[in-house]
């Protein structure tokens, strides 16, 4: 049992809009650490810029509220600096993946151990209602009065791009599958990028209405486990089946279909060619996939950074400053 409790890491009063999914995010987040009972002063949330990023504040952790799209970056400095810190690195959609796409892409590459938050309303809310990198094609916003005319980045096809070994998905209104893929992102030990779907209240509510709500998720989401028969539905009729090399919902009990027809989720499959095709399903064709979707273990870059200091160190003959100027010809002045 954890000594921790969700109000050890709470402070401050958070400001953000009645209704933001930004305050259920945060409240998984407190359960999350409390579960996981890291302590406060071992602890530092870093952000960039926008709605999200302010919630380094209403941390009772170490903090630091940086620049636009530079989180990852200054993330990376942290944990490469102090390995023995859990690093937690939220950014929204647009700060993760418009200024900072470069940043989130190489974090992921080299495998940083870092817990990777990914808030993603699909808009620029702080800045008042600008399209985001993730915003679908045809988009209505400030920005694009006559409809975006761009397709969206996928995070998952990002993060699986980039060679990522762990990926989980969550909305932020549903706590108890937030705070379990939170826990599961902590103790992977590497790159985690976890996306939180949330709605914008003010300028772009209802983007993920399909699984917002209890009954919603029910009927159009399914909860991925490992070592689980992929099944969803209201009354868990339905299941995914390989068709090809892609993927089909057949309905239980029709055609001879049975629990041995459908696909068991293995998240720590190194070939990430299944995940990559439940974490791109969409409606209303399929469910949108929730949980942990990918979770691999491989070698991470701030524990090989220092394995190498130690081995170059191992191989000098100095270990000081002065020991090396001894190395040289030296002489004496007098």
């Amino acid at each position: 049992m954890s000594e921790y409790k969700a109000q050890d890491y709470k402070f401050g009063q958070p400001r953000w809009c009645p209704g933001c999914g930004d305050h259920s995010f945060l409240s998984a987040l407190h359960k999350a650490m409390s579960e996981i009972g890291v302590a406060p002063h071992e602890t530092a949330v870093i952000s960039g810029i926008g709605c999200s990023s302010r919630l380094p504040y209403y941390m009772n952790t170490y903090g630091f509220h940086t620049i636009h799209g530079r989180a990852a970056a200054i993330a990376t400095g942290a944990k490469v600096a102090n390995p023995n810190l859990t690093v937690w690195q939220v950014s929204g959609d647009g700060d993760g993946l418009a200024i900072g796409g470069n940043h989130f892409i190489h974090a992921v590459r080299r495998n940083i151990d870092l817990n990777m938050i990914l808030l993603n309303n699909r808009i620029y809310g702080l800045t008042k209602g600008q399209y985001s990198p993730t915003s679908v094609r045809g988009f209505v916003s400030k920005s694009s009065p006559y409809g975006t005319v761009e397709d969206p980045f996928r995070p998952a096809e990002l993060c699986f791009g980039a060679r990522g070994n762990f990926f989980a998905r969550c909305v932020a209104t549903d706590l108890n599958a937030a705070v379990e893929c939170l826990k599961a992102a902590a103790q992977h030990k590497g790159a985690s990028v976890t996306e939180v779907l949330q709605n914008c209240v003010i300028f772009n509510n209802g983007t993920h209405e399909s699984v917002y709500t209890k009954e919603g998720r029910a009927k159009n989401a399914i909860y991925l486990e490992h070592g689980k028969p992929m099944i969803f539905g209201e009354n868990r009729e339905y299941g995914l089946a390989q068709e090809g090399f892609g993927l089909k919902v057949v309905k239980l009990g029709e055609n001879g279909i049975t629990e041995k027809d459908i696909l068991v989720h293995d998240a720590h499959c190194t070939d990430p060619t299944l995940h990559l095709k439940l974490a791109l399903m969409e409606g209303p064709d399929f469910p949108i996939a929730l949980g942990i979707i990918r979770d691999v273990v491989a070698p991470t870059y701030n524990d090989s950074v220092h394995a190498q200091i130690e081995e170059v160190k191992g191989k000098k003959s100095y270990h000081t400053f002065a020991e090396l100027l001894e190395t040289n010809e030296t002489w004496e002045i007098k």
